[in-house]
């Protein structure tokens, strides 16, 4: 349990948080993990795992975005992240449908290069278990991000010490 901002800048092994070190925000979102945390294979009951960028693609494509859109970094879809997130929590009437049943909630994020939580009611992150490898940028991994203003599903990736939520799905 990372408890400083300090802890966070320069962390290059596994870490979690509750958002601004509050354990009253355990019940409702769960930890804040780094990347190398889920990069441990331990994070996840047995017979489940952190989902990799191709299953986050998997669930996208499932919800309707068009196909040719997976594998774009930035806003796709139309309304899957309305689909995914929660009817309750989201800032500003930034709520979603939770059609889906994920019950996406605006928990904020740890931003790596300041230790600092953020943005609580307005936006998330989940990890996926995906780094950047593939295109010789292992440093970073992919993640997935829903906004309150913004009814798509943001796709990106960025620095692994930082801290993002998890969504174990099963094997």
């Amino acid at each position: 349990n990372i408890t400083t901002p300090a802890g966070w800048i320069n962390l290059t092994s596994p870490g979690y948080c509750w958002y601004n070190n509050d354990i009253s925000f355990k019940p409702t979102f769960g930890a804040l993990y780094s990347w190398f945390t889920i990069n441990t294979g331990r994070l996840c009951p047995s017979g489940w795992h952190v989902p990799s960028d191709a299953e986050f693609n998997t669930l996208e494509i499932n919800l309707g975005m068009d196909p040719g859109q997976v594998d774009i970094w930035g806003w796709r879809g139309t309304d899957q992240g309305k689909q995914i997130k929660s009817t309750t929590g989201w800032d500003d009437g930034g709520y979603g449908t939770n059609s889906s049943g994920f019950n996406g909630l605006a928990g904020g994020y740890l931003q790596g290069s300041t230790g600092n939580c953020y943005a609580l009611g307005i936006l998330t992150y989940w990890w996926s278990a995906t780094d950047d490898s593939a295109n010789d940028k292992p440093e970073v991994a992919w993640y997935r991000r829903l906004d309150g203003s913004n009814n798509g599903i943001y796709k990106g990736t960025t620095i692994k010490n930082g801290g993002k939520y998890v969504r174990c799905i099963k094997n």
